[in-house]
């Protein structure tokens, strides 16, 4: 049904067309208004059979999920940036066992200092987890993606996160075709758990495993995930049959067919890209798009099938690894094992900062000359940088680098006569 809709409202009807029978919630900007859009329908007695659980943290949040998952429940849950750290060990726990959990990341800064505005560094801290990582480019995506995720998670036994853009995509309001119940009964069959625990033929789960078993245990995690490489564009395909839309699958080309130049993305920032790329191409640029939808696990194949006859690629990433650069460009390095090729680093939209089509065609000019350095920060303030490293050179008691940042931008922005000096 066609929608002029929130993002977060989207998710939450979408996951409530799933049937979940156990959603464990709490509450952290920006995915909010996901869990108290369900707690809405579960009040109002539109979400049958399921027991919506209050809990006092994001750790008990996964806690109670896993506990409903393994007695044969299907469980959903969503949190964001701090709340994923909160939760980290019963994260692990949850893919350990083999719980097919669905949780929404709705993607947000990591502190310190403190920052609620979008960027990838939560999901990415949490890319050895053993969770499948989905990542939606835009609302409708969002929404398609959480019913695959439901039926990949309980396919393979795993947990999947569904990652989508905090603000930029959970609070904007845009056409969003929320699937159908009869839908999704036909695409998402009745939860039948591989493993369960129950009273009547009790077992343990979780047991410690030494070290004569243990590499293989992690092997079998491993081997799951490249099982999902070929699961997906199998339910994708189901999908899009069912529903009539092409969502999901291993990732997204656009006008990759002769570019020499591919940019290589997550998220939402595809749509600002394939701007960025129309306008290039309709001034004779052979450039395209690759948008990445699994990022775990990563499709190395599929990337290289895509990125082999480009004579340079750019990854745009909205997250880095402190001391070494940009994390996804590590996995499509590796892709290209063997390949002759020149890669590219761009860091964007750290904290939420803008990505401009302005910044992006400055950026390109340069970098189809391969005239940039291997690492990039895009649109990186180098005055308030030089000036912080000055300070510290100075001074040895030169204070905590956030304040000192704040308060040298409040004083340049008043100099320059500038009322906004967030």
């Amino acid at each position: 049904m066609l929608k002029q809709i929130e993002g977060s409202q989207a998710i939450a009807q979408t996951v409530a067309a799933c049937r979940p029978n156990v959603v464990a919630a709490y509450p952290i900007s920006p995915q909010t208004h996901i869990v108290e859009g369900l707690s809405a329908m579960v009040k109002k007695g539109e979400l049958e059979n399921c027991e919506y659980i209050n809990v006092e943290s994001e750790f008990s949040a996964m806690s109670a999920s896993i506990g409903a998952s393994a007695v044969g429940a299907r469980a959903y849950t969503a949190t964001a940036s701090q709340g994923l750290l909160y939760m980290v060990e019963a994260v692990y726990n949850a893919s350990g066992l083999g719980l097919p959990i669905v949780m929404t990341v709705a993607n947000r800064a990591i502190g310190s200092p403190i920052n609620i505005w979008n960027d990838h560094s939560d999901a990415m801290s949490q890319r050895d987890s053993g969770w499948l990582q989905l990542y939606a480019k835009d609302n409708q995506e969002a929404a398609d993606l959480h019913v695959q995720a439901f039926r990949i998670a309980e396919e393979l036994s795993l947990p999947v996160m569904v990652c989508m853009d905090g603000f930029i995509l959970t609070h904007a309001v845009e056409q969003v075709d929320i699937p159908e119940l009869e839908q999704v009964d036909r695409f998402l069959p009745p939860y039948e758990p591989r493993q369960v625990l129950d009273p009547a033929d009790p077992i343990s789960i979780g047991a410690m495993v030494g070290p004569e078993a243990f590499t293989e245990v992690r092997y079998l995690a491993h081997h799951k995930q490249l099982d999902a490489l070929e699961l997906m564009p199998r339910i994708q395909a189901e999908f899009k049959e069912i529903f009539g839309r092409d969502s999901g699958g291993l990732l997204h080309e656009y006008n990759c067919e002769d570019a020499e130049t591919i940019v290589v993305c997550l998220g939402s920032v595809t749509g600002t890209l394939r701007d960025v790329v129309d306008m290039r191409r309709e001034a004779g640029e052979k450039i395209g798009v690759l948008s990445l939808v699994s990022f775990r696990p990563f499709p190395s194949a599929a990337v290289r099938e895509v990125l082999k006859n480009a004579k340079r690629f750019v990854v745009l990433e909205k997250a880095f690894s402190v001391g070494i650069g940009g994390i996804v460009s590590s996995h499509c390095r590796a892709a290209m094992r063997g390949l002759h090729f020149t890669c590219h680093e761009l860091i964007a939209g750290l904290g939420g900062r803008d990505i401009t089509i302005a910044s992006l065609n400055a950026y390109l000019d340069k970098a189809v000359r391969d005239e940039v350095e291997h690492l990039t920060f895009l649109d990186l303030d180098t005055e308030l940088v030089e000036h912080e490293l000055e300070r510290e050179a100075k001074m040895r008691r030169s204070g905590a680098i956030p304040e000192n940042m704040i308060r040298h931008y409040a004083e340049r922005a008043q100099e320059e006569g500038h009322d906004d000096i967030r």
